[in-house]
């Protein structure tokens, strides 16, 4: 969609970007509600949705879009126009020019969107909660750390200790990704 937005010419195309970048305001709080009532429905006739890793998915995907068009469509946008112009006189279409000219470059700026939507993710506790539930045998990390105060909040050193442990996933991406972290950041914001 990003190199839709920045590359090919198509009616309403501000006007759908407006609206992508408008929904990037739209906080995923305000629409969990909704979204539970669709998936208890997706449920009822035979789609589990509900309460299953799926539901959550799908939820942090639909979220995350428009944060990812909108950062890709930065750097997309950046990209050499001769690039494109060269590779349509060689006959390429517009999806042999988005595989072999913009995947290939974009690296960097995947790899930033990636770190960010691994921290969200991972971080996240609302939206597990509501669309998993509080059963043990389906909770995410950041719901066990939630049992770990305790009835009465007395239990701190596990609670920091744990704590510390689901760092190390984070940062075991974050290392992994870093050196296309800075890149990826910049590489819409600096002409030059």
């Amino acid at each position: 969609a990003a190199y839709a937005f920045a590359w090919m010419r198509f009616p309403f195309r501000g006007t759908l970007f407006m609206v992508v970048v408008a929904l990037l305001v739209v906080p995923l709080q305000m629409a969990l509600l909704p979204v539970q009532e669709i998936y208890k429905a997706l449920t009822d006739i035979g789609i589990p949705m509900s309460q299953s890793f799926p539901g959550v998915w799908l939820a942090h995907t639909a979220f995350g879009l428009p944060l990812a068009m909108f950062l890709l469509y930065n750097f997309i946008s950046q990209l050499p126009g001769d690039l494109f112009e060269t590779a349509s006189i060689d006959g390429a279409t517009h999806f042999q020019m988005f595989t072999k000219v913009v995947l290939p470059l974009s690296v960097p700026a995947l790899a930033a969107f990636a770190i960010f939507q691994f921290m969200w993710v991972w971080n996240d506790l609302l939206v597990a909660l509501v669309f998993l539930g509080a059963e043990a045998e389906k909770s995410v990390m950041t719901l066990q750390l939630l049992r770990l105060i305790g009835g009465r909040g007395g239990q701190w050193h596990l609670l920091t200790a744990g704590a510390f442990v689901t760092m190390i996933v984070p940062m075991v991406v974050f290392l992994l990704l870093q050196r296309y972290f800075v890149r990826g950041i910049l590489s819409g914001s600096v002409k030059g």
